[in-house]
């Protein structure tokens, strides 16, 4: 299957988003949220690492079952690093 190439636009475009959720991820970790803190650190890393998987890796032209592999695959890193903060938590 031919794509057609992104151009340079979008990949400045995606660039300056990643800057500016840097910026926020660092805004977030000066504010005192107490627990969401983590929380929010870590939502704003999945947009930016979910930016950087379908635009820069070209997942956007994978087939649908690639997909759902790296979802599966992703799912499960969540699940045991949440297993690990449960655990942590009632230390």
């Amino acid at each position: 299957d031919h794509h057609a190439p992104i151009g340079y636009g979008i990949y400045v475009l995606i660039w300056l988003s990643l800057l500016v959720l840097t910026g926020l991820t660092v805004a977030v970790a000066g504010m005192h949220l107490g627990s969401w803190s983590m929380v929010a650190a870590i939502v704003i890393a999945g947009v930016k690492a979910g930016l950087v998987f379908y635009f820069f890796m070209h997942l956007k032209y994978e087939t649908g079952l690639f997909k759902i592999m790296l979802f599966i695959a992703l799912i499960a890193i969540v699940i045991f690093i949440g297993f690990t903060f449960f655990d942590i938590s009632y230390r």
